[in-house]
């Protein structure tokens, strides 16, 4: 086949997430496409004289005479897009990124183009982020002064199989025009996306050329991680390198990559340990948000590393979290989103039934906002389990209610890791202990970070007459998140298991330190009056007694003792908590 070579300007394409939009509803996904393509995407094509060499289903591959035109040509695309997203849904909604890209390309007889000028664009289309468009130098410099949008230098970047590095520019719809970083950055009224964040290398303090590669192993991997956690928009490694080494200040970093949160850390080994330091700074207000401190004895390095990154991972993981949820408190006009932040908020705070009403009505009103809310679908859920296992008069209803929430999520969202958690919560109290064992296993195999992954694992072992295995997976749970707004619940569970053992003491401490934890979870305080009672500690268990009445006045033994009985099921697990009812009584709890 002959060949012919020439330069042109080439802008790939492509859909944001299209398997998993695909996979939720292939037939509605691909109408959706149709229109786009009729309704946006041809006339945009022919508007600025482009011309189709491939699609790919979904994705595109165009040529234009010149870059201006391309650039024309994507702006239109995405500022269309934006508007038919108002109102859709996160998971709904159809996104591209776009790449573009001037340069040596050769076209064969039918048309199609080969080459580093092809191979670049596309490079390029997969680090943008959703609706955005990045452009190399060489097309920079085509329409530098030439349209009106906004660019940001994100310095010289690897691309995957690009032999040397290529300058890029990150281009914005609808800003006023900028040049380069050092010039002008992009404009403080162009919001950064919910959870989005860039992981910059870490320093090596004092280490020799043998640890750098460990440190820069453990910003690579913690991007990773990170990009895990469900929404985020993590910047790629490639990009967060560009920054190693260099001055630039959190604000600064923020507004060229629009992101809302940097992190920022070292490494610094001494003798026979090493001491990681981290902070999470609010790159629009320069603020740290969070910071960590933790030594460990120097071992074998990718155990190491493992370690390091679990723990970093599922800590940012809740403080992105509260973060989020600090940020929507203050928010005019709050969207789906920002009220199902703040139903986070409640849901962590306690399980007495005024917060779980609080947390409700505010994933209500998220649904409200947009029916597509798969989190705050799931937030729902997990208040429903909530109360079923510990405020609701009629549990089995609650957990039935929970279940058939989830069961809808997840099948939108097959593979979501909170979705699959609380509804291993709702098989463990529903009789079905082995199963949500068994799910839990499933989730730690998609986000071996989830530290209430673990700990449910823990909890359901003591449904399952495995009581003594409990500790360990808590310990894993507290290794990974040890300041984790569900700790009250781990405690608690721990002591749930140490006083099945007979371990009153162990049980005791656990209880209290559950307390300390969070006040506002009323078992912790039947429990530890149940523990105290058991070593004669009478006045202290009655205090407790009094104490967790004030915060369930509904609650009774019988009910509560109905509850455990129904959820343990064949196993011996009811069984050993006979002596928990006995030290109640022994305490006043009423009957």
């Amino acid at each position: 086949m002959s060949e012919n070579r020439k330069l042109a300007a080439i802008l790939v394409a492509d859909v944001v997430g299209y398997s998993r939009l695909a996979g939720a509803d292939e037939e509605r996904t691909l109408a959706r496409l149709r229109g786009v393509r009729s309704d946006v995407i041809d006339p945009a094509i022919a508007a600025h004289r482009g011309r189709v060499v491939k699609r790919t289903g979904d994705g595109i591959i165009l040529e234009f005479r010149s870059v201006v035109d391309a650039v024309r040509c994507a702006v239109e695309v995405q500022g269309a897009m934006v508007e038919r997203n108002a109102g859709v849904g996160r998971e709904r909604r159809i996104e591209y990124r776009v790449g573009i890209h001037i340069g040596d390309v050769v076209e064969e007889n039918d048309g199609d183009l080969m080459g580093d000028g092809v191979n670049i664009a596309a490079r390029l289309q997969s680090i943008a982020a959703p609706g955005a468009i990045c452009l190399s130098e060489d097309a920079y410099r085509q329409v530098k002064g030439r349209v009106e949008v906004a660019f940001s230098d994100l310095g010289l970047t690897e691309l995957k199989n690009i032999a040397e590095p290529v300058r890029v520019y990150l281009l914005r719809i609808g800003e006023p025009p900028s040049s380069t970083r050092a010039q002008t950055p992009a404009s403080d009224s162009f919001a950064p996306p919910r959870l989005s964040m860039v992981v910059l290398p870490f320093a090596n303090i004092g280490g020799g050329p043998e640890q750098e590669h460990f440190v820069d192993g453990v910003t690579e991997s913690l991007t990773t991680d990170l990009s895990r956690i469900r929404g985020a928009l993590v910047i790629a490694r490639n990009t967060a390198f560009v920054y190693k080494g260099k001055g630039f200040d959190a604000r600064t970093i923020g507004r060229e990559l629009n992101v809302r949160y940097v992190l920022e850390g070292s490494l610094q080994r001494s003798g026979g340990r090493m001491r990681v330091n981290v902070q999470l700074i609010d790159a629009e207000a320069g603020a740290h948000i969070w910071a960590e401190r933790f030594d460990k004895p120097v071992a074998d390095l990718f155990d190491m590393q493992d370690e390091i990154v679990g723990r970093l991972a599922s800590a940012l993981n809740a403080q992105f979290l509260a973060a989020e949820a600090r940020r929507a408190e203050r928010a005019a006009n709050p969207d789906s989103m920002d009220l199902y932040f703040q139903g986070l908020v409640w849901l962590a705070k306690g399980q007495v039934p005024e917060q779980l009403a609080q947390a409700r009505s505010f994933f209500d009103r998220a649904l409200a906002a947009d029916p597509g809310n798969i989190d705050a679908l799931i937030g729902s859920a997990g208040v429903d389990a909530t109360e079923g296992a510990n405020t609701a008069a009629n549990p089995l209803a609650r957990f039935a209610a929970a279940e058939a929430k989830l069961t809808k999520a997840l099948s939108v969202v097959p593979d979501h890791p909170i979705g699959h958690t609380w509804l291993a919560l709702v098989e463990i109290w529903t009789r079905r202990a082995p199963q949500g064992v068994a799910r839990c296993t499933h989730v730690l195999e998609v986000d071996r970070n989830l530290a209430p992954a673990h700990f449910l694992m823990g909890y359901g072992k003591l449904f399952v007459d495995r009581a003594a295995e409990t500790e360990a997976h808590i310990a894993e749970a507290l290794r990974l998140s040890p300041r984790d707004p569900g700790l009250y619940v781990w405690l608690f569970t721990l002591g749930v298991a140490k006083a099945a053992l007979g371990s009153y003491d162990e049980a005791i401490a656990s209880f209290q330190r559950s307390i300390e934890a969070n006040r506002n979870f009323p078992h912790a305080h039947f429990f530890l009056a149940s523990g105290l009672a058991q070593l004669d500690r009478l006045d202290d268990a009655r205090a407790a007694v009094k104490a967790g009445l004030s915060l369930n006045p509904a609650y009774t033994m019988s009910r509560d003792r109905a509850l455990w009985t129904w959820a343990s099921g064949d196993s011996t697990f009811a069984g050993r908590l006979d002596p928990y009812f006995e030290g109640l009584r022994k305490a006043g709890a009423p009957e």
